[in-house]
């Protein structure tokens, strides 16, 4: 959605490795903000993003005007079957998101047509909505999720960041060390304990949290114990100030 960073031209990096022409899209879709006031404040940088994108080589830029993606507006737009992923962590706090979500992501893939999509797995339930949303409209397209990018102190690069001071972009850091200590302390058993630790780690930075979770890879399902096997993932949501912004780890297994 552009106010590109470091992270963003990581996914372009991957596809000119892997693909032949390499399409971005920036288009800060309104039907995915529940939240008014986030959609009028997010951060637009258009000619920046440009020359970012033309020096890693990008072929095609894709910047569509809403009118074209929306011809008859935003209201009674389709609904999608996505199951539980829009009824967990970003699904409950944000009503609405997810299928806003998969109506921009659908218009886009169905205008570019692409081979392969590439993903940073700092959205990791969106990367799994996505993926529901392919085979559920059967487009032949690849997801390919890559790494989150981070800043020094580990705060997931984001374009909120952008909205941070350096004061507040250090606490935020905290929500990296939260999500790490639960990685570094996990034991087969009960989870309820570390949960707590982690979210004391947040409040004693002064941070608002929505949700800090231990789930199953593969399916989001929430859980609360660990048989020492199972793929997990932690996943945060936090409020610095106003500005909400989210994280995730892989704590067991790999992506």
């Amino acid at each position: 959605m552009g106010a590109l960073h470091r992270g963003h031209i990581s996914l372009l990096e991957q596809s000119k490795k892997e693909t032949y022409i390499t399409v971005c899209s920036i288009f800060v879709n309104p039907t995915q903000f529940n939240d008014r006031k986030d959609y009028e404040k997010y951060p637009v940088t258009i000619e920046e993003d440009i020359q970012k994108i033309e020096a890693v080589g990008t072929d095609i830029l894709f910047l569509p005007p809403a009118s074209s993606l929306y011809e008859n507006g935003t209201y009674n737009l389709e609904h999608y079957d996505i199951g539980y992923l829009e009824t967990v962590l970003e699904g409950e706090f944000r009503p609405g998101h997810f299928q806003g979500v998969c109506q921009v992501m659908y218009r886009l893939l169905k205008t570019v047509k692409p081979d392969k999509l590439f993903m940073g797995q700092k959205d990791y339930q969106q990367s799994l909505v996505v993926q529901q949303l392919l085979k559920t409209m059967k487009i032949n397209a690849g997801l390919i999720v890559c790494p989150t990018f981070r800043e020094k102190n580990g705060l997931a690069m984001s374009s909120r960041n952008m909205r941070l001071s350096e004061k507040e972009r250090e606490s935020a850091g905290s929500i990296y060390q939260a999500l790490l200590f639960i990685k570094e302390h996990m034991r087969p058993g009960s989870l309820t304990s570390i949960k707590e630790q982690a979210k004391e780690i947040l409040i004693q930075k002064g941070l608002r949290i929505d949700y800090i979770e231990i789930a199953g890879a593969d399916t989001l399902s929430l859980t609360d114990s660990w048989d020492g096997h199972q793929r997990l993932v932690a996943l945060a949501a936090v409020f610095v100030r106003d500005v909400r912004l989210i994280d995730n780890l892989m704590i067991s297994g790999e992506l």
